[in-house]
């Protein structure tokens, strides 16, 4: 295949890209969106596999380790759990970073093969290329192993914070700039690749371990850019247009999430990257008083009974749901409701669960309907109007406090306003609180009952009480 074709399969590769982001911004396009990506990407190794210059034996090697890979995925996308899926994001970002190391070594090692110079005097546009997606890329594997352990709880959720920590990554930021000018003037030392290298490395584990759980979403959105920069940046690096243009779409698409995240929690990159929201804090046994305050508690009964005389029900789904796999039996709460001429509607915060769009997933996963799942914005000025409100595991993107209490961690974060609900019927474990450490003040309100249980078992005795 020669460089003009090979150059439009390129483009049309990056054309199905688009459409595949396109197609993903939404529940009811995004197997179309999915469909897309994969016929683009079997495109865009067609085409880098026939452009040519490559001999048999690495030939049948490529073969090997697409085979090799692809069928660890489809095993691994057979077994996973819907709950494990922020953490598989997380690895499969690391695998992009450590890819982006990789392809930097190699043509640091043979420049010219991807015609980029000689050892010792590789161009050096080449060489700003070729470090800055090293620095990415190893900042984008190590942070996103520290991200899957927090949420395998591999490590524990909370930050880990010592003093001098920022001043720490601040220096080693500015040496690994200074490493990078060096590594340019030096024509391609692999001493100095190296030691970029190291401290990028070290700078991942840095950057995230202070970071707590609560932040989690923003920061798999966060090192799903990285990887998209790192990859854009090898691109250049080897002429590589598809992995320009794949690396550039999913790191600005990654970057617009991000934002769209920290919006949602009232924060910037800036605050989550400093760590420290996601201290845990002290909770009180189901059923008891905490400093004194009382809860009210119900059973499956007492909820199936208020929800047979309510005209609307706003059903706010939350990680607990994702844990207990809660999402069909709730979809079948739904129907049954409805069925009784219920009004039931879906409310979605961005930053519920430990991915964006987690929440979406598990309810699309349910068939429970499109057009009744809606976010923050569309739904927030409704609670007022419900008579009841089932929270199931969903914690602090519910807490008062947000609004109320200004010492609060979680304070000016956007939060659903259940509490003004007739009635909120709050499904937990416990009184434990939620990932961000603060507990919760709507566990205490006069309008709500607790319903201390298992997610998933707690609503299938609801289904059995309607009677249905």
């Amino acid at each position: 295949m020669n460089q003009s074709l090979t150059s439009f399969a390129y483009l049309v590769a990056a054309v199905l890209f688009i459409l595949a982001l396109r197609g993903l911004s939404h529940p009811t396009t995004a197997r179309q969106g999915n469909r897309f990506g994969i016929i683009g990407m079997v495109i865009a190794i067609g085409a880098t596999y026939l452009h040519g210059g490559m001999t048999i034996g690495w030939a049948l090697v490529i073969v090997l380790g697409i085979a090799i890979g692809g069928s660890i995925g489809l095993v691994v996308a057979q077994k996973i759990k819907m709950t494990a899926l922020p953490q598989l994001v997380a690895a499969f970002h690391s695998l992009v970073g450590l890819a982006a190391v990789f392809v930097a070594a190699s043509a640091l090692n043979a420049p010219q093969s991807f015609g980029i110079g000689t050892p010792h005097h590789i161009h050096v546009e080449s060489l700003i290329e070729m470090s800055l997606g090293l620095a990415i890329g190893a900042i984008t594997f190590t942070g996103s192993l520290i991200a899957f352990a927090k949420l395998q709880a591999l490590l524990k959720g909370t930050p880990v914070t010592f003093n001098g920590q920022h001043q720490l990554n601040a220096a080693i930021g500015v040496l690994i700039v200074v490493l990078i000018i060096a590594f340019v003037a030096s024509g391609g030392s692999f001493l100095l690749f190296s030691a970029i290298a190291a401290l990028a490395l070290a700078l991942g584990v840095l950057l995230i371990i202070p970071i707590g759980g609560a932040d989690m979403p923003v920061v798999v959105s966060m090192l799903n850019s990285y990887s998209g920069w790192a990859a854009s940046g090898i691109g250049f690096t080897i002429g590589n247009l598809a992995l320009i243009v794949t690396g550039a779409l999913v790191g600005s698409s990654g970057a617009i999430l991000s934002y769209i995240m920290c919006k949602g929690m009232n924060r910037s990159i800036i605050n989550v990257i400093a760590g420290g929201f996601g201290n845990s804090g002290d909770a009180g046994p189901a059923g008891v008083s905490t400093e004194g305050k009382a809860v009210k508690i119900g059973s499956a009964d007492d909820a199936a009974f208020i929800m047979k005389n309510a005209s609307k029900v706003i059903v706010v789904p939350g990680y607990g749901m994702a844990v207990a796999q809660a999402q069909h039996a709730l979809r079948e709460m739904g129907d049954i409701l409805k069925a009784d001429g219920v009004e039931v509607k879906y409310a979605i915060h961005p930053v519920a669960g430990r991915m964006p769009g987690h929440m979406n997933v598990l309810l699309a996963e349910a068939s429970v309907p499109y057009d009744e799942v809606f976010e923050l914005e569309q739904i927030n000025n409704e609670f007022a109007t419900a008579d009841v409100v089932y929270v199931i595991g969903a914690n602090d993107v519910t807490n008062p406090a947000a609004k109320t209490n200004p010492a609060s961690p979680i304070f000016g974060m956007p939060i659903l306003e259940v509490d003004k609900a007739k009635t909120v019927l709050f499904v937990k474990r416990s009184m434990a609180s939620g990932y961000a450490g603060v507990e919760n003040e709507l566990f205490f309100r006069d309008n709500t009952m607790m319903l201390f249980g298992d997610a998933k078992k707690m609503t299938e005795e609801i289904v059995m009480a309607l009677g249905h």
